[in-house]
């Protein structure tokens, strides 16, 4: 990404090379980050035979209950270490059968630990989401084993790992880190959540949500690849548009430029940043073809939410019984997966988590200038409500790029830039003195009637 430098909102640029700024704390954090960990954890969750929601809930050694007990004690350790500020709960509700895939009455648990943000005035909160919940090959089977190293023992094991090593730093805004139930039985854990969230208006900013993360190969086209990651993302919550805001998306052209994208296209940035020989595969499309997962109900309450996934899942190894059947193994079993490549995968939602509540607020109203028509670009906007600002991010990409092209730093509250606003797509971002960015904000368009043409007086003879 080439890296412009504004000190005023001019045209007087000077143009750099490339500039990639790492924060050293975060960085640090990436470091910890342990493979070996991460397989101590999947190896534990799988030792509960099935974690199946319609399992036992009172057995101590196996079942749904058992897991979420101890998933539960590992965040009460991290908090020992994190100076009060981590706490962590079972948090439930009840749920009637549906004649689906509930068929008795169920207490749902998901299992949650906060890390409360130092900044008293920061309402900001950032959600790392796995589930906690598998399924053998017919999803009302309670009793027979499942495994589920891999989905979602990946995305557990993630969940955890980050509140290890991020429960011992501080952040100005609060990170929630969740395992949820009930995934399997049609996104109930998470949907629970995201209507309590709703409800009790959280101001939760970004949720990633992870599931089916560690494994590097695929049945049928056989390819193996531990370098790329795919993250899953809505162009636009269409639920909840009205004519008047379709109108104007469509007259700016904006329908790839959601909250859930922009998470998506600031999750492959700052990943790529920190995680080397891992690359962020952005699909456009809220879930892989005609499914879902815990992120839809997060963005069905107008919360940005993405979904990370491994880049080639195999099915093999997915929603089946362990079993071997004409040459074919079949179960998910932790001898399936990679975890050099789970590591790699973890280090991405951690070092995303990190910037993001790191970072100052978003800068508030945002707007692109009309004054007639012209060739320039002008952008202002008001200081974000929260924390300390050491300068803004404008953005600029070519309306048909996937990912953000240009950015020019100004310490300025408004700038005029050389781009014809008909050729390009904008967007501001706070940054803190270490370099991390918040999410960007797409201007709305402010319109300013065009200043008179100066007249001249001139007197007949």
């Amino acid at each position: 990404m080439l890296l412009i430098t504004l000190g005023s909102c001019t045209y007087a640029f000077a143009q750099s090379p490339v500039i990639i700024q790492k924060d050293a704390q975060i960085e640090k954090m990436v470091s910890e980050v342990s493979a070996d960990s991460l397989h101590v954890n999947i190896i534990k969750l799988v030792s509960f035979g099935t974690r199946n929601t319609l399992s036992a809930t009172n057995n101590p050694k196996r079942g749904i209950g058992a897991a979420r007990n101890w998933i539960l004690s590992r965040f009460n350790a991290f908090a020992k270490s994190s100076g009060g500020r981590l706490t962590a709960k079972l948090d439930t509700n009840n749920y009637q059968p549906d004649g689906k895939r509930i068929d008795v009455p169920v207490i749902l648990t998901n299992v949650v630990a906060t890390l409360k943000g130092t900044d008293p005035n920061d309402h900001r909160i950032f959600v790392i989401s796995g589930h906690m919940d598998n399924m053998r090959t017919n999803v009302m089977d309670r009793e027979g084993d499942a495994p589920g190293a891999n989905d979602d023992g990946s995305g557990s094991a993630a969940v955890l790992e980050c509140a290890r090593i991020m429960s011992k730093q501080t952040f100005p805004a609060t990170i929630i880190f969740v395992t949820v139930c009930g995934e399997e039985q049609g996104l109930l854990g998470s949907g629970f959540m995201a209507a309590n969230a709703k409800k009790n208006n959280w101001n939760i900013e970004a949720v990633l949500n992870n599931d089916i993360i560690g494994s590097n190969n695929s049945n049928e086209t056989n390819i193996i690849e531990n370098t790329k990651i795919r993250v899953f993302s809505e162009g636009l919550p269409t639920f909840e548009l009205d004519d008047k805001k379709a109108a104007a998306i469509r007259f700016m052209g904006l329908e790839n430029d959601g909250a859930s994208r922009q998470l998506a296209r600031y999750v492959k940035e700052t990943g790529e940043r920190y995680v080397d020989n891992l690359e962020v595969f952005m699909v456009y499309r809220p879930d892989r073809f005609g499914r879902g997962g815990d992120h839809g109900p997060y963005q069905q309450n107008g919360y940005a939410a993405v979904r990370l996934t491994e880049m080639n899942e195999n099915f093999y190894h997915q929603h089946q019984n362990v079993r071997t059947e004409n040459g074919i193994n079949y179960g998910d079993l932790p001898e399936y997966m990679d975890f050099e490549y789970l590591r790699k995968n973890t280090a991405l939602n951690l070092c995303n988590l990190a910037n993001l509540a790191k970072a100052p607020s978003m800068p508030q109203t945002v707007s692109l200038v009309m004054e007639g028509l012209g060739n320039s670009t002008s952008i202002n906007w008001k200081v974000p409500a929260t924390g300390k600002v050491k300068g803004y991010y404008v953005m600029m990409r070519e309306t048909t790029s996937p990912v953000w092209r240009k950015k020019f730093f100004t310490t300025a509250t408004e700038i005029k830039l050389p781009y014809s606003k008909d050729n390009y797509f904008f967007a501001v971002q706070s940054v803190s003195d270490d370099g991390n960015e918040s999410l960007p904000v797409v201007p709305s368009v402010l319109r300013r009637p065009r200043p008179a043409a100066a007249t001249t007086n001139q007197k007949s003879n």
